[in-house]
Formats: structure tokens, sequence, C-alpha cells
């Protein structure tokens, strides 16, 4: 498919399908590339600070610079022809900052399938991220629900899409149908 280069940034709540509908997406386009948000964490690997529950000041000096080299990737790549699809954990009015800052065509989707469906896939894919947003005494689905309430606060912009009950495939469809729905002017 050929569209207007442009960067589309994804977000949602880790385990909402972000990394494998952007991948899919961007393998749609003549020209596409993805962005991998976990990729650029794990960039750093000498004294690496993961964020967590606990205000930490060197994490998130380190997520600044990751969501700065997301972009500065997203914009170079725009600049040869590209559709940049960057998958991201962020959340609320950094979402619209971010999108923001970018130098050039912009496009936002936003994952929110509901918590439950989260939790289901969290366990499936046997990963622990929300472990230690685990509240004491408190389950998987309360730190899901946090999250959740994170991506609530994000500004009502884009493209949102509930896709508890869809592929990968049949949600990256309905992105490409929509494709006008998540511009950002």
């Amino acid at each position: 498919m050929q569209a207007t280069p442009r960067a589309v940034v994804v977000v949602g709540a880790q385990a909402a399908g972000k990394s494998s509908i952007a991948r899919s997406l961007a393998m749609r386009f003549d020209h596409g590339a993805f962005v991998d948000g976990d990729v650029l964490w794990k960039m750093v690997v000498g004294g690496a600070v993961d964020m967590g529950a606990d205000a930490d000041t060197e994490a998130d000096r380190q997520l600044a610079l990751r969501y700065r080299h997301g972009a500065l990737l997203c914009e170079s790549f725009v600049s040869e022809g590209y559709i940049a699809v960057h998958a991201e954990n962020m959340y609320g009015p950094a979402v619209e900052q971010h999108l923001r800052s970018l130098r050039c065509d912009r496009s936002l989707i936003v994952l929110r399938p509901h918590p439950e469906v989260i939790e289901r896939r969290e366990r499936e894919r046997g990963s622990n991220a929300y472990e230690p947003w685990i509240p004491p005494g408190g389950s998987l689905l309360d730190a899901i629900t946090r999250f959740d309430e994170w991506v609530a606060d994000i500004p009502r912009i884009g493209m949102w899409i509930d896709s508890s009950d869809l592929t990968i495939e049949e949600t990256v469809n309905v992105i490409l149908d929509r494709w006008d729905d998540a511009t950002i002017e």
C-alpha cells in the first residue's frame, strides 16, 4: 500500500499488542519501517534503570532519551519516504507533547483492549512486565487497571481502538480502513 510518509505512534498498556500491530502495520506499506520502543529500551546496557512504581530521576531521564531517539528515528525514516510506525509505552499528556515535537507528518493509534483481556494476554506471554506495579496485597489486574487509567489520560486525539476481540490482522485492517482518523494536525 502506498501512503504519504509520516510517523505513526502506537501506544497502549503493556500487552495491548503495540509491537505486533505496529510491525504488521509497517509491513503493509510499500515503504514501511518499524521503530520498536522495546529495542530502544534495551540499548542502555550499562547503568540501565527501569521505570517502577517509585519515582526515579535516572529512570525518567532514560525514558525521555528513549522517546527522543524514537522521534529521531521516525523523522529520519519519514524524510526518506517511509511510513515509520513507532510502538511505545507512553501515557497521558506526554503522548500529545511527543507528537507535537515531531518535525514531520504524524498519526496516533491508541490501543485500549479491556484490562481483563490484557491480563489474559500477559499471562499467556509469560511476562512479568507488570510485577513492579502490583500493589502490596494486590493483583496483576490491579496493576493493569492502573495502566489503563494512564491510557485513559491520553488526550482524545488520533484513533482509539478497542482491540479486545480483534486479531492482529483485524486490528491492522481497522487502522487502514480508518487511516485518516489517526492524523494529528
